[in-house]
């Protein structure tokens, strides 16, 4: 494996990771009174501001061409759509199970990648999809005798579509690929800020922090599950490609359950802890996949199939 393939599979680690960290902040936002739609039009904004300081510091332009402006208006769309309605699962079903359940889009993005973009489905990614399936089954369980709420599932569901749709805009769109990752992030982030501002007209309240520690939370929220995640994710599906990328991501829930125990000093059951090494194991066949399938195929020439006379 060469070493940038290695920062590939490091970045996307480093990007789930990051992304785990959503209902940490929001939900402390939401008990100060914020509804969804403002906490992420701050989240969005602040992230807009940092990618500016940040574009300023190394002397990029603003300037894209032409016809790149459709294509981040997609993304930035399809990004807060995705935003939007994983934060208002929130709101109907216990946020660790509304994140697991968000970790169906690598499976999305496998399967739309092969039907519509010829990607080759090798054996180790269908085998690597059923264990990660097991695992995050394992992981997702409600909080005492609460039942897992049917809107809240088809909210966390059309969430994980428009992550997947995102991912894979990236990996195929020439004209995306040829927009450095900050200056791509600071357009997704001010189109999706449009989407948030046409909402408050439509009904949706703008509503602010009550406390200080609120402010700090929306700044954490753009800093860290928005730039920092979102740039690892990028730069991760230009390195090594759509699908290990998504599937790489599953490694999110599992580091929320690490970040509960350690943070918060919530119990872990066996049952979690099997299905985080069932989440580890798949995510490293898709690291070594090249390696697995020569395995299986030195397995097969070991048993070759006899003719029937």
């Amino acid at each position: 494996m060469s070493l940038k393939s290695v920062q590939g599979y490091i970045l996307a680690a480093v990007a789930a990771a990051a992304y785990g960290t959503n209902p940490a902040f929001a939900i402390p936002l939401y008990e100060q009174g914020m509804n969804p739609n403002s906490v992420l039009l701050f989240r969005y904004a602040f992230g807009v501001v940092l990618l500016a300081g940040i574009m300023m510091a190394r002397g990029m332009s603003l300037r894209i061409d032409r016809d790149q402006v459709g294509p981040t208006a997609i993304l930035g769309i399809l990004m807060a759509l995705s935003s939007l309605t994983l934060f208002e699962s929130y709101k109907y079903m216990n946020s660790g199970v509304a994140s697991t359940l968000l970790f169906v889009y690598p499976i999305m993005v496998a399967v739309l990648m092969v039907f519509f973009f010829h990607e080759k489905f090798r054996f180790t990614i269908a085998l690597c999809l059923v264990i990660m399936s097991c695992g995050l089954v394992l992981l997702m369980k409600p909080q005492g005798n609460q039942s897992i709420s049917m809107y809240g599932c088809l909210l966390v569901m059309v969430s994980a579509i428009t992550y997947a749709l995102y991912i894979i805009l990236v990996n195929v769109s020439r004209q995306i690929k040829s927009i450095p990752t900050t200056k791509l992030l600071f357009y997704v982030l001010c189109w999706g800020s449009l989407l948030f501002v046409v909402m408050i007209p439509l009904g949706s309240d703008l509503t602010c922090p009550v406390r200080g520690t609120g402010w700090i939370n929306l700044v954490a929220l753009a800093a860290i599950p928005t730039v920092l995640s979102l740039f690892c994710t990028t730069k991760a599906i230009h390195i090594i490609g759509s699908t290990p990328t998504a599937i790489l991501g599953a490694l999110e829930p599992v580091s929320a359950v690490v970040l509960s125990v350690v943070v918060l000093n919530q119990e872990i059951t066996s049952r979690e802890i099997f299905g985080g090494v069932l989440i580890v194991v798949a995510t490293t066949l898709v690291i070594g996949d090249k390696a697995v399938e020569r395995a299986i195929l030195h397995v097969r020439k070991m048993f070759p199939k006899t003719r029937l006379k």
